[in-house]
Parts: C-alpha cells; sequence; structure tokens
C-alpha cells in the first residue's frame, strides 16, 4: 500500500522546490530531497517511485501553492493592475524560488514528455481557474484574451525573477503592467469601442 502520510509528502515536495530554484534540476535527487526535508534516506523512493515522479510531485505543488494565493489576493476586489503589480512584485521577491524552480521545470519538461504532459495540464487548469477569477472580479476582460494575457504575465514573471534583485521596484514592476494591460484591453477594443479608464483595469 503507498504511503498515506499527506504531512511528509508535502515536506518532500516543498523540499524539492527549493533545490530546484538553488541547484537546478541536475541537483535533484531523492536523496538531496531527504536530507532537504530532513527525514530519513529511503523515504522520497516511497512516495515517488522515480526522479520523473518526483518532478511532476514538485510541477504540482507548485500549482496547489500558487492557485492558493490568487485564491487569496481575489477575495478582496481590486483593478486588475493592481491585482498583476502585487501578483509580480511578491514573485519575484518572496516567492522567487518558487518561481526559478517551475522555470527549471519548463526546461526540464523539453526532455522528458510525462512531465511536459503534466505541465500542459497544469497550464489548462490555470486558464480555467483564472478565467473564474476574472469572472468573480468582474474585470472586463473578453475570455477569449485571457491565454494573451497569461503569456505577457508569463514574459514580464521570467523577466523580474531572473533580474538582479537589486534592480527589482515597484516603479520597474508598475510600468511593466500598465504595458500589459493597455496590450490587452486597448489592443483587443473592437473599432469604435470606448476605452477603459484606469480606474477600470
Amino acid at each position: 500500500m503507498p504511503p498515506t502520510n499527506p504531512a511528509r509528502r508535502q515536506a518532500l515536495t516543498d523540499a524539492a522546490i527549493e533545490l530546484l530554484a538553488s541547484s537546478g534540476a541536475h541537483g535533484l535527487t531523492h536523496r538531496t530531497v531527504e536530507q532537504k526535508a530532513g527525514l530519513p534516506q529511503g523515504t522520497a523512493s516511497n512516495y515517488f517511485r522515480s526522479r520523473e515522479a518526483l518532478l511532476v510531485a514538485a510541477a504540482e505543488r507548485i500549482a496547489e501553492l500558487t492557485h492558493a494565493d490568487t485564491d487569496r489576493a481575489t477575495d478582496q476586489p481590486a483593478a486588475l493592475a493592481d491585482l498583476l503589480t502585487e501578483s509580480l512584485l511578491t514573485a519575484a521577491t518572496t516567492l522567487r524560488a518558487r518561481y526559478l524552480a517551475i522555470f527549471e521545470l519548463q526546461l526540464e519538461s523539453s526532455r522528458r514528455p510525462v512531465l511536459a504532459a503534466a505541465l500542459a495540464g497544469l497550464q489548462d487548469t490555470a486558464l480555467r481557474i483564472t478565467a473564474g477569477h476574472h469572472d468573480k472580479l468582474g474585470l472586463a476582460i473578453p475570455r477569449e484574451n485571457i491565454p494573451a494575457l497569461i503569456m505577457l504575465y508569463g514574459g514580464a514573471l521570467f523577466t523580474l525573477v531572473t533580474a538582479p534583485p537589486e534592480l527589482l521596484s515597484r516603479d520597474l514592476v508598475q510600468s511593466m503592467v500598465q504595458g500589459m494591460v493597455q496590450g490587452i484591453v486597448y489592443g483587443c477594443a473592437p473599432p469604435g469601442a470606448a476605452r477603459a479608464g484606469a480606474g477600470d483595469w
């Protein structure tokens, strides 16, 4: 019977995320994860039979954490630009390790079809969840434009997370977000449509 201790499994996946961020995918093994989590040798292989299974579990844990953060962020109504600014700023500072880890997983997925399939499934889920959050907040962005917004967000995220931390500032993030929102809201508006005011973003 497979292990059923959720806390131990979570400790292993959280340790895997930290290792991906600090050492890259090449530094992720069952033993290094056990050491990072402070668990006995052999524990990781009991939960994850292969290194690939460990990588997939780390990706799923990142998605779980990110969705939970987004749920909390959308509990209070806010303008789209404010939501994106806070999200990007937090990702590039407080949660930098998490996003470095997901970038490592994305690179690794180019060589591992199973991981690529798992990431594609998580991306589809993220798209549906994002659309739901937009509906919840009453954001005036057509659903068909959400994939473009996610791509712009991903590009900004990579730029900020991989930049030297000392170069980051709220002004820089706000400038990037302004360009993103204008590109989606203004660039995708039908001809003759009135442009929304900044307070509507």
